[in-house]
């Protein structure tokens, strides 16, 4: 959600040396990309706050003219004031906002996505700025390595979530399998989403053994995934990670929402996307804006009652 501000900033400064710091684990997703000329990691799970100086140490080399923060945690305020900027940009709920160059007020009004939130940071200092929307770039390795799993029509499904709640039911993975059970079918995911692909992979092929299925959990990069998601007929998704995925690539995608709504502001932005969620007002909707671990009225509506869609030649 935060690419559309490399791409505007490459437009507006095409000469500009951009550097990204991310959460360890995300770096993948920026290898080779073409504007950037540094992406920093920052592990929180192995000495956090003794990585942290030194990555601010490294920031106050270099100097920065301006450092924009699209984060609202008190950490990521520490790093952008210890980065020691010539300017900072920054939401107004970070808890050391008052100690930025700019603050921008974080409304989280109904129509308004994320990468406009974030893009209105550079607003801020550039007015009448366009509408820049997410982008990765998949290298020509990253393509190649997906190749071996394009040579026939596909669709793909990606069942996990990190939040319970944001995740149709198995069992409707199963039908949307059954539906789809005449086309090549990539289940994706991380590692650790391995054993919810093989449960569902397995549950599906009992009823229909001649399914042509394989699970890819764990065997792609983000970039790989990207690239194989962009070939697809379909992509099947959760309000999560590989639907940001599907819009930084403008893949074509329907998403699944179970406790969360499109209002929030994260909905997909390809060209080719459709939303599916249950049709009535159920008042326990939304329970949140990230989810839960289980359902707290414990009958999980939301996901349960979402509608399939059907098949298409």
């Amino acid at each position: 959600m935060a690419t559309p501000l490399l791409e505007a900033i490459h437009t507006i400064h095409p000469e500009a040396t951009i550097d990204l710091l991310v959460r360890k684990g995300n770096e993948s997703l920026f290898t080779q990309h073409p504007f950037l000329h540094s992406v920093y990691t920052w592990d929180k799970s192995n000495h956090k706050w003794s990585s942290l100086l030194q990555l601010t140490k490294v920031f106050r080399s270099q100097k920065y003219d301006l450092v924009i923060n699209v984060q609202r945690f008190f950490t990521s305020g520490l790093i952008t004031l210890l980065a020691n900027g010539n300017k900072s940009i920054g939401f107004d709920k970070n808890p050391l906002s008052i100690f930025f160059t700019k603050k921008v007020k974080h409304e989280l009004q109904a129509g308004l996505h994320e990468i406009d939130r974030n893009l209105q940071l550079l607003a801020s200092i550039h007015p009448s700025l366009p509408r820049f929307l997410p982008k990765l770039y998949p290298s020509a390795t990253d393509n190649a390595a997906v190749e071996q799993y394009q040579k026939q029509p596909y669709i793909t499904i990606a069942p996990a979530s990190v939040w319970a709640t944001k995740q149709l039911p198995i069992q409707k993975w199963i039908e949307l399998i059954q539906i789809h059970s005449n086309k090549t079918i990539y289940i994706l995911g991380g590692k650790s989403d391995f054993n919810l692909a093989e449960s569902i992979k397995s549950q599906a092929k009992a009823s229909t053994p001649s399914l042509n299925m394989i699970n890819l959990s764990g065997q792609l990069n983000l970039l790989q995934s990207a690239s194989l998601m962009k070939g697809a007929q379909m992509n099947y998704v959760n309000d999560s990670g590989p639907m940001h995925l599907a819009s930084a690539t403008n893949s074509p995608v329907t998403v699944f929402y179970c406790s969360t709504v499109p209002e929030f502001g994260f909905g997909p932005l390809s060209s080719n996307a459709t939303i599916l969620q249950v049709s009535q007002k159920l008042p326990c909707r939304p329970c949140g804006l990230h989810g839960y671990n289980k359902c707290p009225e414990k009958h999980f509506n939301c996901g349960n009652q979402i509608i399939l869609p059907q098949a298409t030649t």
